[in-house]
């Protein structure tokens, strides 16, 4: 990880080496944050935030479900901070990741009497599975692992505490040879990867699991759900079973990190032709087109970075 020169704490900016908790605070003994992971992509206007409005929504959202939501910043005051903090480190294109945590005070389980302190931070991150997946795609098994249940830690909120199902996921993944895990739900449905949304294509149709399979609502899976219905391609949500994995015309990744990624085998198992398959390079297409600015914004996803920022709630 690159340094940058800024980091945001609770109102003020401070040197990225002085952002430091104690060892003793609540997020570290017992998980208690909720994070977001936004991109900021460089756009022939200059450098514009994906989804600024629809991250910070989700960040406020996992802090309700965690009983959080008691830190003093508006929605509005966070995306400026956000805007500011890549204007003061200068960056055409980054990574920003905020975090609303449990701070030092008193231990044990119930931390509602501890701080509630926020951060964000940039830095500068490429493609997340490797420049090369966008087109050749990547090789991934389905893990041992099965994604969280409902009644055991709640799918819909972005928490810390969540990825450590998803580092089992992955390192299982990466240990016997793979990018990537994708997880079953407690039922064997298909769920999601470790840190991504998955979708499948089949005769022309699009396929994903809804939200009710331990899902993420993921803010670049509603995106490809916007592209994919303005591009009159077939989109449902309905369980996924293991097995229409294999048989898929196309299988694909999407996430703030991944963007929009192919897989090109699952279990040994070539999918298609064992490369990025046609609906997946024009979701890509139209994707990547808004992002970088080489297409219209139609949707209003980006908010450049030197204007004021939106007023949220």
């Amino acid at each position: 990880m690159k340094a940058t020169e800024k980091i945001w704490r609770n109102g003020e900016f401070i040197a990225w080496d002085d952002a430091k908790i104690h060892v003793l605070s609540h997020v570290v003994s017992y998980g208690s944050s909720v994070f977001e992971g936004i991109r900021v992509y460089e756009t022939t206007s200059g450098p514009a935030v994906f989804r600024l409005r629809e991250h910070i929504r989700r960040m406020v959202d996992s802090a309700k479900i965690y009983r959080m939501d008691d830190f003093r910043f508006t929605q509005s005051e966070l995306a400026e901070a956000m805007l500011e903090l890549v204007r003061l480190n200068g960056l055409k294109s980054c990574y920003i990741r905020p975090i609303v945590m449990r701070g030092y005070g008193l231990m044990g389980v119930n931390g509602t009497k501890n701080p509630v302190d926020v951060y964000l931070a940039c830095w500068e991150w490429g493609r997340y599975l490797g420049e090369e997946a966008l087109a050749e795609g990547v090789d991934v098994c389905i893990s041992s692992w099965t994604r969280i249940a409902p009644n055991t830690l709640p799918a819909l909120a972005k928490a810390g505490a969540n990825y450590m199902n998803s580092q089992l996921i992955n390192m299982e993944a990466v240990a016997n040879g793979y990018s990537e895990g994708i997880a079953l739900d407690k039922s064997g449905y298909v769920s999601e990867g470790a840190g991504e949304n998955i979708f499948v294509v089949r005769d022309g149709k699009i396929v994903t699991p809804p939200l009710g399979t331990s899902v993420l609502p993921g803010i670049t899976r509603d995106a490809v759900l916007l592209l994919a219905a303005d591009l009159g391609i077939p989109i449902v949500e309905q369980v996924v079973p293991r097995e229409l994995l294999y048989i898929a015309d196309e299988v694909f990744f999407t996430g703030t990190a991944a963007e929009i990624s192919p897989i090109r085998s699952i279990d040994r198992i070539k999918i298609g032709s064992g490369r990025r398959g046609p609906i997946t390079e024009k979701l890509q297409n139209e994707f990547f087109g808004i992002v970088n600015g080489t297409k219209p914004d139609r949707y209003g996803w980006l908010t450049p970075v030197g204007v004021a920022a939106p007023v949220l709630k």
